[in-house]
């Protein structure tokens, strides 16, 4: 691994007009606001009274033993994620190949580093100058508008892949650790991700590397470790508000102690209980819903807060090349339903959607 200094900032800054008050668009650290605070401010507050509360979800999320999906007897394995992919756009994964102790690692680290005092997670701040934001970086994701929900969370997001690309400014130093046992978590994840593009393929009757050839060398990893901060009124404010992810696949490291995970189906939000056993969360993302065609779907989720107790989840978010054009992958899966749309266009549009609470994938349908 190399750990040389490296800065690349190349993420589209907000237009500035020098004349005008834009304070609004630089929300506060969420760990320091909840110390201080017995209400939260306005700017978190639900606005339409949705129901938080999530019902009880009314069958397991399904388990896929990824050893065994990628053997050569893997058909039961395959009509179990045909049938999760169908019903939830996610499920779970055993016997991934990672360890439990690396598993242990990551999670601590992210603790230690959450743990700091703010001055020391601000040395890796995502605001350049203290205003113009950037996608890597400890913070918050940006506001748009003056009237947006906030979420009630902070989070470390962090380039991994390409390995070239890695801006090393933003990793933290502390734990002494944290450097290493990223990098050791990027390798063993990537794994997973091709063992499950390979298993994709084959359940859509396509060329084996069908999936894994949209991925080039200049694909984007990112890492995400997200801290939910304990709030004093959950039943009115969210920790992440509902969303697609953007990326092809995700693979969640969900806290194995504290619930949040909400996902929609027919209309209910239903609460993903907690995993203690290191199986990991794969959710299926827009960018295959657009590949796939619509054949399956990347789920709307969400995260809700607690009164009493911090939550930590680490998330590995594997996009496309920004210069990629995202389409259907393969005439077999019928005509087109999705306009085609590049990899970067679309993490503009989805950051335009995101930031009033819409769904980017309702303007890309055809």
């Amino acid at each position: 691994m190399h750990l040389e200094r490296k800065i690349n900032v190349s993420c589209p800054r907000y237009p500035r007009n020098p004349m005008a008050d834009e304070s609004w668009r630089l929300p506060n650290i969420v760990q320091e606001l909840a110390a201080g605070v017995q209400e939260p401010p306005s700017r978190y507050l639900l606005r339409d009274h949705d129901q938080i509360a999530g019902a009880e979800i009314p069958e397991p999320i399904p388990t896929i033993d990824l050893g065994r999906l990628s053997g050569s007897n893997g058909a039961d394995e395959a009509t179990k994620l045909r049938s999760a992919l169908q019903n939830w756009g996610l499920f779970l994964v055993s016997n991934h190949g990672v360890e439990t102790s690396l598993i242990d690692a990551v999670t601590e680290a992210a603790r230690e580093f959450f743990r700091q005092p703010v001055e020391e997670k601000k040395k890796h701040s995502n605001l350049i100058d203290g205003k113009h934001f950037q996608i890597e970086g400890y913070g918050n994701d940006p506001v748009q508008t003056k009237d947006q929900v906030l979420d009630w969370s902070d989070r470390l997001h962090l380039k991994v892949e390409p390995e070239s690309e890695r801006n090393l400014a933003f990793w933290p130093t502390h734990p002494k650790s944290f450097r290493n046992i990223l990098h050791e978590y990027t390798l063993k994840i990537r794994t997973v991700k091709i063992n499950i593009l390979l298993a994709l393929a084959k359940l859509l009757e396509l060329d084996e590397d069908c999936l894994i050839n949209q991925f080039s060398d200049k694909a984007l990893t990112t890492a995400r470790f997200n801290y939910y901060s304990p709030c004093p009124r959950p039943d009115l404010v969210l920790g992440l508000k509902p969303h697609s992810d953007l990326c092809a696949l995700t693979v969640l490291l969900m806290d194995k102690d504290v619930g949040g995970l909400q996902i929609l189906r027919d209309g209910t939000w239903y609460s993903v209980p907690t995993v203690r056993d290191y199986s990991l969360l794969i959710n299926f993302g827009l960018t295959l819903e657009i590949m796939t065609n619509g054949i399956f779907r990347a789920p709307v989720h969400r995260a809700v807060t607690n009164a009493e107790k911090e939550r930590i989840s680490v998330a590995m978010f594997y996009a496309v090349d920004a210069e990629k054009v995202i389409k259907p992958v393969a005439d077999v899966l019928g005509l087109a339903r999705y306009r085609t749309i590049k990899g970067k266009d679309l993490l503009v549009e989805h950051y335009e959607h995101f930031s009033r609470g819409a769904k980017v994938v309702d303007s890309l349908k055809i």
